[in-house]
């Protein structure tokens, strides 16, 4: 697939998000692993995030780039769910982890990772 053909989407990764994506693929020893977003119906909302690395880029999927050379990727069906979202990592004592901050979330539940 040429890179020219490759649309992007509304999905933003924070410095520190993206520079914990990097630390993790240099640990890895993987360059050609890219960082899926996705959303999957379930939770107590509707639906979930999945956030994981992937080495495949299918045809509708959209792509943007962000610090050192980290790819994110968003599936042609979840990019409307997740237009506008911010992707950030917290490393404090209270949590640890990847966090999204989507403003297309018109609620939430006691898991904290659903949205409707």
């Amino acid at each position: 697939m040429s890179t020219d053909t490759i649309q992007t989407h509304g999905v933003t990764l924070t410095d520190a998000a993206a520079e914990k994506v990097h630390s993790l693929l240099v640990q890895e020893g993987r360059e050609d692993l890219r960082l899926r977003v996705a959303v999957q119906p379930g939770g107590c909302s509707g639906l979930i995030y999945q956030l994981y690395f992937d080495e495949r880029l299918l045809d509708d999927d959209l792509l943007a780039e962000f610090g050192e050379g980290v790819e994110v990727v968003v599936d042609k069906m979840s990019a409307p769910y997740l237009e506008g979202a911010s992707i950030d990592f917290e490393d404090t004592i209270q949590k640890q982890g990847f966090t999204i901050d989507n403003p297309n979330a018109a609620g939430s539940c006691a898991c904290g990772d659903s949205f409707h």
